[in-house]
């Protein structure tokens, strides 16, 4: 699992792999003049031979040659980090894109199944993460390599026998880290999953304030908050527990190799096998070839996090796609607005059945008003004309065709939709209305709001039509929002609508004016009209009255009230009171 995620994030890294080869030199550069420091110390050791013996001459040109050694080493040791951090944000980047780009890719069914919390802190939180972890152990990783075979090239030379000790004790930091790293890897894991949890908690309860408030329920949020947050303290202290075991561990095998190449260094110059010199510079060398067990080791923590990240990330990625339009399928345009359904069946759930063998006929320009009681398939229906959902079994046709047929993009283009939920973005008025024809005149963006009734309020607004709309709209009112949405929608003017409560928060007086401007707009095309109340669907052509997935009545309005069925006992539960009065 570990190795795949790995090389799956290598994978996305293959890009930059100039960048990789730029920083390998640049660490072999860099580790080797910090590699001749030493030496150079040693030296510098050996011309203090004693009491008025000192080779200021030499000492001088050893320190010229350190300071140049010094500059080496910074320059391409910022070099390096400059390419590091290029292959870890670039990584990082181009996973954030694929992300996204899968999230738009995937059927609607995985959005709706997953808490958006959770797919938001997978694109954003788990990425930086990934980031982060990927920079530390690229840096650790190319200078720890380096300094390694580098320290022991020049400790052989020194004095071999003193060298292959260090070497022997090596293994001992390595089992170790791995003992460490496999018991916080299930730790860290968890960490992962709990974060986006709790990303998703914070999100509903941000989004859904007003709701909270109104219930008294703060408390309750805090509890559940407070809950969650416990359960990531507490994987948090035992992945962090036992990541910064390795550190410590790995610390003090090396002071051992060092203890023992200080008693064996002074066992040579004893016995006039090394100078004091040398025996600074093979100190000096040995505690440089234990400081990057030390560092890679001390990088565990991001790198396991940033593993356990990238697990959550590549889930979303190895999620199927929606399937692909069929490569012989037909690009639909200037349709007639026939629309037919045979023998359709559906459910969200295997176990849940919810349309069973459903058929219709809708004739070109007709009226189609949907009604019944809540879960009764009316939002479904359109989930399925705009194949937002695919069928399970039976068929839906435009104009004869089979959907499944047609382009979902060329299916969706043909259809305008307003929908109950309002959804409006940050950017201009302007942008917002011409989301759906971006190439939009100032004219025709302007007619569009004054077939909504909405030019009155935007010509209000501080900059008219460049007002700039805070995220989802905040500054503006929830029926301000509707009409803009409404506008968008007659600006595209298309062949076939669908309202889903479309007037759902706008006043009454307004609401009789947006119906009789989608009653014109309406004229010869094909509509679907779900509808709570009653009274905004009298003029239909056709009132299909739903309940438990099927069609159980079907008719116009004054046909319908004549037969006093379930719609009768409908309306007359809606306006009995009002009638009374």
């Amino acid at each position: 699992m570990k190795r795949d995620v790995i090389l799956k994030i290598l994978s996305f890294s293959k890009p930059y792999r100039r960048f990789f080869i730029g920083a390998i030199l640049c660490a072999l550069v860099s580790v080797t003049a910090t590699l001749l420091m030493p030496v150079l110390i040693g030296r510098a050791v050996d011309c203090l031979t004693g009491p008025g013996q000192v080779d200021f001459t030499g000492i001088f040109h050893i320190s010229l040659q350190f300071a140049a050694l010094l500059a080496v080493h910074a320059v391409f040791g910022w070099l390096l980090s400059l390419f590091t951090n290029i292959i870890a944000y670039s990584t990082a980047k181009d996973i954030r894109k694929a992300l996204f780009r899968k999230l738009n890719a995937v059927p609607l069914r995985y959005i709706d199944q997953n808490a958006h919390g959770d797919l938001v802190s997978r694109v954003v939180n788990d990425v930086d993460l990934i980031a982060d972890g990927l920079l530390q152990t690229l840096t650790q990783l190319f200078t720890g390599v380096v300094t390694i075979l580098g320290t022991l090239c020049f400790m052989l030379s020194i004095n071999w026998v003193i060298a292959l000790a260090v070497v022997l004790v090596t293994p001992l930091s390595f089992l170790i880290a791995s003992f460490v790293a496999k018991s916080t890897n299930t730790m860290f894991q968890k960490q992962s999953a709990t974060q986006g949890k709790l990303g998703g908690y914070i999100n509903e309860m941000i989004g859904n304030q007003k709701t909270v408030k109104l219930f008294g329920s703060e408390q309750q949020a805090e509890a559940t908050f407070e809950e969650i947050n416990q359960t990531l303290y507490g994987y948090g202290v035992k992945a962090q527990f036992f990541s910064s075991l390795t550190n410590p561990s790995t610390r003090l095998i090396n002071n051992i190799t060092y203890a023992l190449v200080g008693v064996g260094g002074a066992i040579g110059a004893i016995n006039g096998l090394l100078s004091v010199g040398q025996i600074a510079t093979f100190l000096t060398y040995a505690n440089q070839y234990a400081k990057p067990f030390n560092e890679i080791t001390g990088v565990l923590t991001q790198l396991q996090t940033a593993i356990a990240s990238a697990g959550r990330a590549f889930e979303v990625l190895e999620t199927q796609n929606e399937t692909p339009d069929a490569p012989e399928a037909l690009v639909l345009s200037g349709t007639e607005g026939r629309v037919s359904m045979g023998e359709v069946s559906f459910s969200y759930t295997p176990l849940r059945p919810l349309i069973e063998n459903l058929n219709l006929m809708v004739a070109p320009g007709s009226s189609i008003a949907i009604v019944g009681p809540t879960g009764s398939g009316k939002t479904t229906i359109i989930n399925l004309l705009m194949r937002f959902y695919d069928v399970d079994a039976g068929r839906i046709c435009v104009d004869g065709y089979d959907i499944r047929q047609i382009t979902r993009d060329s299916l969706r283009k043909n259809y305008g939709m307003v929908l109950q939920e309002t959804w409006v973005f940050s950017g201009t008025i302007r942008d917002n209305i011409c989301y759906g024809k971006p190439d939009a005149t100032e004219e025709q963006v302007i007619k569009a709001a004054k077939a909504a009734f909405a030019h009155s309020f935007i010509e209000r607004l501080p900059d008219g039509y460049d007002t700039v709309i805070s995220e989802d709209g905040g500054n503006l009112s929830a029926g301000q929002k509707q009409l803009l949405c409404i506008a968008r929608v007659m600006l595209v003017d298309p062949p076939m609508l669908i309202l889903d409560e479309a007037t759902s928060s706008i006043d009454t007086r307004t609401e009789l004016k947006i119906q009789r401007a989608f009653s014109a707009m309406m004229q010869g095309r094909t509509s679907f009209v779900v509808a709570h109340r009653l009274s905004t669907i009298r003029e239909a052509d056709t009132i299909l009255v739903m309940d438990k997935g099927k069609i159980v009545e079907q008719g116009s309005h004054e046909t319908l009230l004549a037969r006093g069925g379930f719609y009768a006992n409908l309306y007359q539960s809606q306006f009995a009171a009002t009638e009374e009065a």
